[in-house]
Formats: C-alpha cells, structure tokens, sequence
C-alpha cells in the first residue's frame, strides 16, 4: 500500500522521536554499566536526594541494577532499529518499536515516575516523546489498516 505524503512525514517524526529515545536509553545503559551502584542508584532515583541514597547495597543490588542497565542498553538499540525500519514505512516495526519502548516507559512511568522518584528532565520527557512516537506512528497504521479493509483489491490479496 502507497503512502500518502501525511503518513510519510508522520512516520518519519515517529522515526526521529524513536532516535532520540532509543540514543538515550542506550547512552544510559552503557553509562549505568560502567558505574559504582551508589551512581547508578541516584542516576536513576533523580528527584531523591543523593545522601539519601549514598548508603551500602548489597552485592545483589549492584547485579540488579546491572541487568537494569543491560535491559536499557537493548531497548535503546532495538528502537533505533525500529526508528530506521518506521523511517521506511515497515508496519511490522510500528508495533514491536511501540511494544518494547513503549512498555519498558510504562514501567518507567508507573515505578519511578508517579511515585516522585525522578525528575522531570530527562525521565519524563522520554516518556512523553516515546508515547508520541507511538500515537504518530500508530494513527498512520490505524488509518492504512482502515483504507486496506475498504480496498477490495488489498482485503483480496490479505486472504490469500
């Protein structure tokens, strides 16, 4: 199915929002690998005073949040990926970009986010962009999706 100009230059905002929030993620992760537990801690936990979190953690602790790290690194790379497939038109890449960034934010945002944890800048904004990348992108796959099932000629070819 052709793209009409609209959807192209949605897409491609979708496309550019998923960049920035997949550059981020993997920027965190790797930076959050390469630190002591007590900074990754008050990296993540950035609206709470750092002497609050300046106290000893267990081992376990640092090993969790290294996984923490591992899962923002890959979600970063996964959604840059996608933003280059989106950039393209994929459909299949709408989805799984909106399922794995849009799901690790949701856990962001009902974790860290609601309860006072973090700040605004730069947690929050990467929620507001990766939830806009998603409504862009996916409007444009709702309105394809709508026009092919009034297309004979494409609702034909999908049943074969």
């Amino acid at each position: 199915m052709t793209q009409s100009p609209t959807h192209t230059r949605l897409l491609r905002a979708s496309a550019g929002l998923w960049v920035v929030w997949g550059l981020v993620h993997l920027f965190a992760g790797v930076a959050s690998l390469s630190g002591t537990t007590v900074e990754m801690v008050q990296a993540v936990a950035d609206a709470v005073p750092d002497a609050v979190l300046a106290i000893s953690y267990p081992d376990a602790v640092g090993g969790i949040l290294d996984q923490h790290a591992w899962n923002l690194g890959w979600f970063g790379a996964v959604t840059i990926v996608g933003a280059v497939l989106i950039w393209r038109g994929n459909r299949t890449a709408i989805w799984v970009t909106a399922m794995v960034g849009g799901l690790a934010d949701l856990g962001y945002l009902l974790f860290l986010d609601l309860p006072g944890y973090v700040a605004f800048v730069p947690g929050t904004v990467m929620t507001i962009i990766s939830a806009t990348a998603i409504v862009l992108s996916g409007s444009v796959r709702l309105q394809q999706r709508r026009a092919g099932a009034q297309d004979p000629v494409a609702a034909s070819s999908r049943s074969v």
